[in-house]
């Protein structure tokens, strides 16, 4: 049973073009070798807030214009020559720093700076009259990471090492706005041990880096050694994606709601341990491939698969167990009502509110507690653990999450986000989509929106409309785009539960208040 009222077949979501960026390694000699600089980005951004990253940007027309004027005056091999110029750009806009043209790195004038901030193609003005000077400019491209496709907006990032030797030049905020509130120097290996006692939030495609970067510094002793083995042959493509500690996530294809198009499967525990697969959709030769390819990494790395766990019971979620089991073998861990819905040949334990699942790693037990959260689907259940909360489908950063009448309970979902909501989680691990890095936001929306539907579906009957299709009318005048067989299911989802608490009757197939 899936989520989809019968009949209703919605668009497939559209794969994006995947857009190409740069960020800077900014590295900077001190008294034990030496420090990476990182901005902290601003609370209010909806795009990991309260995150430490690298400074940078997308590759934009000016960039592309900049380099066929200014084309082999870097030095720069080809094909990261257009990166490194949309890096000059942003490290003058985002830090205020440029190369002095005899190899140096310098605080830029403030009246330069503010000439880029306001026109991206300034810069190449300002190079060609010698106001900003790029010879002898030192960069080495150490990687390029692309995000995986959680979102319609994907990025292929290409992370430049710029080492600034002893030099004093210290980065500073933009005249205006910033996405970036603080700038820190920091050591790579306390960069790594703040973020696995989540101190600190680091997004997943700098996270790896910076853990490659302190097991090179640990197997070399120097970071400029590092980067130069990085830069011989920079590694590209798949990574591990680790939205905190402990938590590792990878999307594989379903036939799911759009935009969505994937759904993400966890493994939860700390590799070299005891984990949890949460959510394996696999149905597919491909997506199993890719499920196989991280489970065989995680085993490799001595990690020992302890159980299959599922969110719930729709058809997105639970992928093909035969195929699974001949992947890792496992016993399936889920609510009742999933579990009830698997071919009872597979070893399986029903999971119910409070139960704790227990993970030995190397050096300490992580700890994940059970809640259940039926609104969306009967038997639905979320992993609450110090890094977050495994979310399931309650709510996702991008779309929308359904109720279906058929099986849903309106009532019950909404209590289910007002109790994520109290847990005051760090983080939320959704089904679908990007991980939410502000879940105190993200649910206040979905609370409010979910309350003021069910208002508005009181109102219409407590105005004497009484027909199904003419409540639902009334109720989404403010989405004239939406689905109109969707609108229907979840105002019939919103009246069940108007029902269900006696504040309004349904007779002879039209909804009244009671008398």
């Amino acid at each position: 049973m899936g989520e989809l009222p019968e009949g209703v077949n919605l668009p497939p979501a559209t794969t994006q073009e995947v857009i190409r960026s740069a960020s800077v390694i900014l590295s900077r000699e001190c008294r034990d070798g030496h420090e990476i600089l990182l901005g902290h980005r601003v609370p209010e951004l909806g795009s990991f807030p309260d995150y430490w990253a690298f400074p940078g940007g997308g590759i934009c027309e000016e960039d592309r214009h900049s380099a066929e004027v200014l084309r082999g005056k870097l030095g720069v091999e080809g094909k990261y020559e257009l990166a490194c110029f949309a890096l000059l750009r942003e490290m003058v806009e985002e830090v205020g720093l440029s190369p002095d043209g005899k190899g140096n790195i310098v605080q830029v004038a403030p009246e330069v700076r503010e000439l880029v901030c306001g026109d991206k193609g300034e810069w190449l003005k300002l190079v060609q009259d010698g106001s900003i000077k790029i010879e002898m400019f030192q960069s080495q491209m150490v990687t390029d990471r692309t995000t995986p496709p959680f979102s319609p907006r994907r990025f292929q990032n290409y992370f430049f090492h710029v080492p600034m030797g002893d030099s004093l030049a210290s980065p500073s905020f933009p005249p205006g706005r910033s996405e970036f509130d603080d700038f820190r120097w920091w050591s790579p290996d306390v960069l790594i041990e703040k973020w696995e006692r989540n101190q600190i939030r680091i997004p997943p495609p700098i996270v790896t880096l910076i853990r490659d970067l302190a097991n090179g510094i640990s197997n070399s002793g120097d970071l400029l050694r590092t980067c130069d083995n990085l830069s011989s042959d920079p590694p590209s493509g798949d990574h591990r994606i680790e939205f905190a500690p402990g938590v590792e996530a990878f999307p594989l294809r379903t036939e799911t709601i759009p935009p969505s198009t994937h759904t993400n499967c966890y493994i939860i525990g700390d590799l070299g341990g005891e984990c949890v697969v949460v959510d394996p959709s696999s149905k597919t030769p491909d997506s199993l491939a890719i499920l196989k390819k991280k489970i065989d990494h995680v085993t490799s790395m001595g990690s020992v698969i302890i159980a299959t766990v599922f969110t719930h019971r729709h058809p997105d979620h639970v992928g093909n167990l035969d195929m699974i089991s001949d992947v890792y073998d496992a016993p399936v861990w889920a609510g009742r009502e999933t579990i009830e819905s698997i071919p009872p040949e597979y070893p399986s334990k029903i999971l119910r509110e409070g139960d704790r699942i227990f993970l030995q790693g190397p050096s300490e037990i992580s700890s994940w507690e059970i809640i259940e959260t039926p609104g969306h689907c009967p038997g639905h259940i979320c992993l609450v653990g110090k890094s977050g909360i495994v979310s399931g489908d309650n709510c996702v950063v991008i779309g929308t999450i359904l109720v279906p009448s058929s099986e849903g309970d309106m009532t019950a979902y909404i209590d289910g986000l007002v109790r994520l909501n109290d847990l005051s989680p760090t983080m939320l691990f959704p089904g679908h989509g990007p991980p939410c890095t502000n879940p105190g936001k993200l649910l206040g929306k979905y609370i409010r929106h979910r309350t003021a539907r069910h208002q508005k579906v009181f109102e219409a009957v407590s105005s004497g409309i009484g027909s199904l299709d003419g409540i639902a009318k009334y109720a989404y005048l403010d989405t004239p785009g939406a689905s109109p067989m969707l609108c229907l299911d979840q105002t019939l989802s919103h009246l069940k539960a108007l029902v269900s608490s006696g504040e309004v009757e349904l007779s002879d197939g039209s909804y009244q208040l009671p008398e």
